[in-house]
Order: structure tokens, then C-alpha cells, then sequence
């Protein structure tokens, strides 16, 4: 559902990434572990198509982003670490309009995952950072896509409301549906994942199933993997 063969990433002089090999099967969850700087972002925006790779190949539910970057965003829900949402709008009024965008959706369920309901028509300007981070999952999730990435985005919510969220994730992956998510705390990697992938440098140096950690679990693993400069 997810497919990166061989991509690498330029600007100028400096390599985000040299030749990731990634894939997110459906029905599984796969977290996303680095350093700063590793190249996490830069990946998952390639997968949202903002931009392009400068080399290899970039899929989303079977369609290449490169290629026909409509039909693969159709396919796609995305938080990215820092959401732009417009400000005059309520959460209520921005998740409608995703719904008339993408044809499909369920306003109300959305607001139920990320606990919104009782602020859904206050304008998005006067929300909390939390608050914002809620209104661009319940975006990313109103339609029930195929596949979905999430860029940090579990940071920031209340206990309840990432309780609830990452309930939902599993619900989408039982569904057969695909999530990559991106975070710093490796505890909620242990938890709700299914396999991590550990970035450093631009590259993938680990890949493995959470079942299949040692002793140390997850802590150890990253310690080992990834060192600081």
C-alpha cells in the first residue's frame, strides 16, 4: 500500500536520503524512528508529493506520486509535523470541505476520534497547538483512506485524545488499511506498531517487527543503531 524502492533525495549538495527501500503492507502499522535530520520528513513528503524524488520510485496504494500525484493524494491521508490550516474556519467547516474534496468522509465520526466535538465550531484560530494537531488528524482520517502517514502527529494531544487516535489507527489497520507514523517516543512505537524502521543519515539501518525486539526492547535496539554524530 506503501512502496519506497531506491529513492534517494538531493538539495544541492546535501543528501536527505540515499537510497530508501521502505513498504507498509495493508493491515499494518509501521513506525518511523530517526534522529533529527535522518530523512524522516523529507520521506513522508515524498509520499504526500510535495515533493519529488531525484531518484527511484514513490507508491501510494499501487499509484506512483511522480506519475499521477491526484490519483495517489486520493489514496493518502497526511499530517505533516507542522499542519496549515485556514484560520477562519471552524474544525467543523475545514473537515467539510476535505469531505466535498474527496467525495466521501464522515464529519462527526472524525471529530469523535480526536475529541473535538465540543469545539468543533470555534474558528481554528483561536485553538491550542493540541487543538490544530487534532483538527489535521481528524482531516487525515475523515474519508478512511487507504493508506496514512502521520509525521509526528500523535505530539502535543492529551491523554484521551491520543488514547483515542491510536485506537483508531488500529481500527483503520483492521480494515486493511496501511499507517506509517513517524515519532520521537519509543514507547508508543513498542505499543502500537506492528514493525519500526530506524532512519539515520538518510538511510534505512534497521527493519524489524515488534514482536521480534530482544530484552531491551526498542531503547536498546535505537542505541545501538543509532548514534549520535
Amino acid at each position: 500500500m506503501i512502496e519506497v524502492v531506491g529513492v534517494e533525495k538531493r538539495f544541492g549538495s546535501t543528501t536527505a536520503l540515499a537510497g530508501v527501500d521502505l513498504t507498509v503492507r495493508p493491515g499494518e502499522l509501521v513506525g518511523l524512528l530517526g534522529h533529527n535530520g535522518a530523512g524522516k520528513s523529507t520521506l513522508m513528503k515524498l509520499l504526500a508529493g510535495q515533493l519529488q524524488p531525484s531518484a527511484g520510485t514513490v507508491r501510494v496504494g499501487g499509484v506512483d506520486v511522480g506519475a499521477d500525484p491526484g490519483e495517489a493524494r486520493r489514496r493518502l491521508g497526511y499530517v505533516p509535523e507542522e499542519p496549515a490550516l485556514w484560520e477562519y474556519l471552524s474544525a467543523r467547516e475545514f473537515l467539510e470541505f476535505v469531505v466535498s474534496v474527496r467525495g466521501r468522509g464522515d464529519v462527526e465520526a472524525a471529530l469523535a476520534v480526536t475529541g473535538l466535538g465540543a469545539d468543533a465550531d470555534r474558528l481554528v484560530r483561536e485553538y491550542s497547538q493540541g487543538m490544530r494537531r487534532k483538527t489535521a488528524i481528524a482531516a487525515a482520517v475523515v474519508a478512511r483512506p487507504p493508506a496514512v502517514v502521520l509525521d509526528e502527529a500523535l505530539n502535543g494531544l492529551d491523554p484521551p485524545s491520543a488514547v483515542r487516535v491510536r485506537d483508531h489507527l488500529r481500527e483503520l489497520c483492521a480494515e486493511g488499511a496501511a499507517v506509517l507514523l513517524s515519532t520521537h517516543v519509543l514507547e508508543t512505537v513498542e505499543r502500537l506498531a506492528d514493525r519500526v524502521v530506524l532512519m539515520t543519515r538518510g538511510r534505512v539501518v534497521e527493519d524489524v517487527r515488534v514482536a521480534e525486539l530482544g530484552d531491551g526492547g526498542l531503547e536498546a535496539l535505537f542505541r545501538e543503531r543509532i548514534r549520535p554524530d
